[in-house]
């Protein structure tokens, strides 16, 4: 069983965050919501509370098969802001392990300059910070160990992408199946 890490900030888009956490746990991934914030309760960029599974300083990263990143403003400049984060996002690049992100998540990523030279895609206007990559548009993305996506409506195909590429094809395909999607 592929696990997965999903890193939370006050202002993260709840959408992205929590359908991508549905479409891992669906496809068998044992997910975690991981808070960046120093308590439990992360609010959300509509007013929405979340409550994490565990806090970052409390967390074991060594086992992740991918870590991943919501959008939403304030989320991503809060996720961006955390040193710690940072650092094991250029850790786990190093290491050849799968990093993801949606929305305005991947300049976080881009930031870091974990993008140079792939592909990727984020939400309209903020292509700028995704130092050195190539940007496409598309709804999600995956070059190499790298999956990004562009915004809340793709959420729920970033999430069937991360369980293809985790769990193989045909559990996403039962998951997406499962789900009732338009691509079934």
């Amino acid at each position: 069983m592929s696990k997965a890490s999903i890193f939370m900030a006050d202002g993260m888009e709840e959408v992205e965050c929590l359908a991508v956490a549905d479409m891992l746990i669906r496809g068998g991934v044992e997910t975690e919501l991981v808070s960046v914030m120093g308590r439990l309760m992360v609010a959300g960029s509509h007013g929405i509370t979340v409550m994490a599974d565990k806090l970052f300083e409390d967390a074991d990263f060594s086992d992740r098969d991918l870590l991943f990143l919501p959008g939403g403003v304030p989320g991503t400049p809060n996720l961006a802001a955390h040193e710690g984060l940072c650092g094991l996002l250029t850790e786990y690049v190093a290491a050849g392990k799968r990093v993801a992100a949606i929305c305005a998540g991947p300049s976080v990523l881009g930031g870091l300059g974990i993008l140079k030279g792939h592909k990727a895609t984020c939400y309209p206007g903020w292509e700028n910070k995704l130092t050195g990559a190539t940007c496409t548009g598309e709804g999600v993305v995956t070059d190499g160990l790298i999956t990004t996506g562009r915004g809340v409506g793709f959420a729920i195909d970033m999430g069937l992408e991360l369980v293809r590429l985790l769990e193989g094809g045909e559990r996403a395909a039962e998951v997406r199946a499962a789900i009732q999607h338009p691509q079934a």
